[in-house]
């Protein structure tokens, strides 16, 4: 599978969640085993020989490929949730969304003192969220590696809150 082949199966669903936006749909990647199978692999192949010793995941879809990612290369997986889904002390990181704020957390315990992380999530729209992640991972002690993503939406210029770290995602929108 390519990653053409990838993008093709993404598709687009109109005013949601709400008028005038065009969501991108991952779904039919995450229901076809080849294609959900072959993007796991881009991600993979992309961060095997970097010497990372956990993959942390953006809540929710970012768990579904870092889950497959960290099997794959029998990594720990760091959940990075939204505020008051942790069971245990956390660190917090407000944010600005479109409209409000949003805050995520992870366990203070999460990372060894320079663990080197890969951030993982689906998709990379305003870089908001991977930014907020990213700085908890290095309040908790980890070093960023790499910040990948299945996606990226290049016309809403979220690497440019990403512009300290390594990004990629193999479909650019």
């Amino acid at each position: 599978m390519s990653e053409d082949q990838i993008r093709q199966a993404i598709r687009d669903v109109p005013d949601f969640p709400k008028p005038g936006i065009i969501f991108k749909d991952i779904t039919p990647i995450l229901g076809d085993p080849a294609l959900f199978k072959a993007t796991v692999d881009i991600l993979v192949e992309r961060i095997k020989d970097q010497d990372i010793q956990k993959i942390a995941a953006i809540d929710a879809r970012g768990f579904l490929f870092a889950g497959a990612m960290c099997d794959r290369l029998d990594l720990g997986l760091v959940p990075i949730r939204k505020k008051g889904k942790l069971p245990y002390n956390t660190y917090e990181e407000t944010y600005d969304l479109e409209y409000g704020s949003a805050t995520l957390a992870v366990h203070q315990d999460a990372f060894e003192e320079g663990d080197r992380v890969a951030l993982v999530d689906d998709l990379l729209a305003t870089g908001g969220t991977a930014a907020a992640s990213a700085k908890l991972i290095e309040q908790a002690g980890g070093k960023i590696a790499d910040i990948l993503f299945v996606v990226e939406l290049a016309f809403l210029n979220g690497r440019e809150k990403l512009q300290d770290y390594n990004v990629f995602a193999p479909v650019v929108f």
